[in-house]
């Protein structure tokens, strides 16, 4: 009679895994701790114009424009985990943006010039919806 050995059958054993897909392809960031971020940056450019000094504040205030926009894009609209590719687009976008501001900068800043003129202040006297400029009011 041949003997049989039992042997206990074990299960195999997996890592623990998430609930959803989307989190096994890339860790689920904390969103409460990129909202409470988003909301001390918030309150930085809020704050920074009690300071008085306008440079800073406006250093400041784009600076930190730009790192609440980075974030959100990264991960409310999950740009973190995209294809190389829409990185790519992306700064060629914001590339593409820089040289048409570097292009109209210079012209929007004259206040001078053959075909500058001064905008004109409309006064509207009350009741009157169709009143002419200041200037205008004398000439047909």
């Amino acid at each position: 009679m041949a003997q049989q050995t039992a042997t206990a059958y074990t299960a195999p054993t997996t890592p623990a895994t998430p609930a959803r897909a989307s989190e096994r392809a890339h860790g689920h960031p904390s969103y409460v701790k990129i909202w409470g971020i988003l909301l001390a940056l918030l309150a930085a450019s809020i704050a920074g114009p009690f300071f008085g000094i306008m440079w800073l504040t406006l250093v400041t205030a784009f600076g930190i424009a730009v790192v609440k926009a980075v974030m959100v894009a990264a991960y409310f609209m999950h740009l973190n985990i995209e294809k190389p590719l829409v990185r790519y687009m992306l700064l060629a976008i914001a590339a593409l943006v820089l040289v048409l501001w570097a292009g109209i900068y210079p012209d929007v800043q004259k206040s001078e010039g053959q075909n500058w003129r001064q905008a004109e202040r409309v006064v509207r006297p009350a009741g009157d919806a169709h009143a002419k400029p200041a200037g205008e009011a004398g000439r047909h």
